[in-house]
């Protein structure tokens, strides 16, 4: 396991350990912070919008245009931070990583 932190949509922290090699937004939505996946991780609906720390986001994947044409619609979008997590697989190289989930809407 390894570790994560999240802050959730009412601004709590919470510090969880989750399993390498599942999406980011599998554990979010299992954990019920907010994270709807609506798509179930198709890149269609930008419903696992989240936002990472600044320190982490030269680790992650680069985003390919489709997640990037998703995120530039949304009204919370942040182009150093956003990410959807339905595209960011949690890696241990990822241990300690924190994130927050965006706004509903």
């Amino acid at each position: 396991m390894a570790r994560m932190s999240i802050v959730d949509r009412d601004g709590r922290l919470h510090e969880i350990e989750a399993k390498p090699g599942l999406k980011l937004m599998e554990i979010l939505r299992e954990l019920d912070y907010g994270v709807a996946a609506i798509c179930g991780g198709l890149c269609s609906c930008a419903t696992c919008h989240v936002f990472v720390e600044e320190s982490w986001v030269a680790k992650l994947p680069k985003k390919q245009s489709d997640e990037q044409d998703l995120l530039t619609e949304l009204a919370d979008y942040n182009p150093a931070t956003s990410r959807l997590s339905c595209q960011v697989d949690f890696t241990p190289e990822l241990s300690g990583l924190r994130i927050t989930i965006a706004p509903d809407g």
